[in-house]
């Protein structure tokens, strides 16, 4: 049984630069459904990364803060009459260099590049691709979990702007189509792109604890989510994040890490 219905469709999916990350999962899951692929990736080098996960499958390479870039992609995906049912969102990117700093010490330059990086290419982006889209397409990308309780600098701002975007698009969207627009709001991940955040481990671990099961998040139940927000299975959900993170968001008193911390106070 085709639960999923996204056989022999197509798919445009961005971020895939391992087999660790949410991206790669979710292309997976899709091809083992039997839906075509579509990459975008930044360059050569994660180009051939990319091509030996999905041999079979075109990939592009498109930088996000290139306007240029954008549109020859567009264009060449047009001139091929592309038509496309979903489109997988998942790329982020913070400037750590310099650790995290408080909030109020955010430099202009980094809040701008991560913003367009992390949360504007997804309505650039979905912009260029517009006439390629089925009108019944399902746009998902990824976010976090609790955007305000982040540790990730100015990361949380920027995902709950991603976030707002998703709703706005969706309105956008729906004066010329049905197109939907939905984001899957991931707890902490052990992926590659994680590591880069100074600290991350330690969140890790405690996110661990709070989950009501104390086992971490995988990253194949955050591709899971996304899977089924592409399929036309998740028609009836538009405009909205949801939140897969194994119950964490309503554990953050376990009684077994409060007094841990307390015993140590």
């Amino acid at each position: 049984m085709d639960f999923l219905k996204v056989s022999g469709k197509t798919f445009f999916i961005t971020g895939v630069a391992n087999k660790k990350s949410v991206a790669y999962f979710t292309a997976k899951g899709l091809e083992e459904n039997g839906a075509k692929l579509i990459f975008s990736v930044l360059n050569e080098e994660t180009k051939e990364k990319c091509a030996k996960l999905f041999p079979n499958s075109d990939i592009y390479i498109c930088d996000v803060e290139d306007e240029n870039s954008i549109a020859d992609m567009a264009s060449e995906l047009i001139k091929k009459e592309v038509r496309l049912s979903g489109f997988v969102h998942s790329i982020a990117f913070a400037n750590y260099s310099e650790g995290i700093k408080p909030f109020h010490e955010t430099k202009v330059a980094d809040f701008l590049q991560a913003t367009n990086i992390s949360c504007l290419s997804l309505v650039t982006l979905t912009n260029a691709l517009k006439d390629c889209f089925e009108n019944d397409a399902s746009i998902v990308t990824i976010s976090i979990s609790n955007t305000r309780a982040t540790s990730y600098g100015y990361m949380g701002p920027i995902k709950a702007a991603l976030d707002a975007s998703v709703d706005f698009l969706a309105k956008s969207l729906s004066e010329f189509s049905s197109i939907r627009v939905n984001a899957v709001c991931s707890g902490p991940l052990k992926t590659s792109a994680s590591a880069g955040i100074p600290g991350y481990i330690n969140n890790y671990i405690f996110a661990e604890q709070l989950t009501l099961r104390k086992q971490a998040l995988k990253t194949q139940e955050t591709a899971d989510t996304a899977l089924f927000l592409l399929s036309p299975r998740s028609s009836g959900i538009n405009a909205t994040g949801i939140v897969v993170d194994a119950g964490m968001a309503v554990n953050y008193f376990d009684q077994n890490v409060v007094n841990k911390v307390a015993d140590s106070i």
